[in-house]
């Protein structure tokens, strides 16, 4: 599957019924409360000795990756345009691969 193909069965579930504000907003909302819960399996996991539940990580990216493309479709951008933006910011921060220096002395 590729990001159009996932963007375009994931608007399915999106509800139509709302204003673009609130689209919005549950987009934000909702890939907030899924990084949260991504990182509560981490710190469980860090911090509380529990095995990283790897099922459950795939579960909660995914659900973050829903928020992504209902953003993409409220803001009518392909998710495949955000993902070649953010390859080519990377590219050009880090020409060589990451680099803790270029990292600390950032210019954008």
């Amino acid at each position: 599957m590729n990001f159009t193909d996932y963007q375009e069965l994931a608007a399915r579930t999106l509800g139509r019924d709302r204003t673009h504000e609130q689209q919005l907003a549950n987009a934000a909302l909702g890939l907030t409360g899924e990084a949260g819960e991504t990182a509560e399996l981490i710190k469980k996991h860090l911090f509380h000795a529990t095995p990283l539940d790897r099922d459950a990580m795939i579960k909660e990216l995914g659900d973050c990756l829903w928020y992504i493309a209902a953003f993409a479709t409220v803001l009518e951008v392909p998710m495949q345009q955000i993902a070649e933006r953010n390859i080519e910011k990377l590219r050009k921060r880090y020409p060589d691969g990451f680099d803790p220096e270029r990292s600390i002395n950032r210019t954008e």
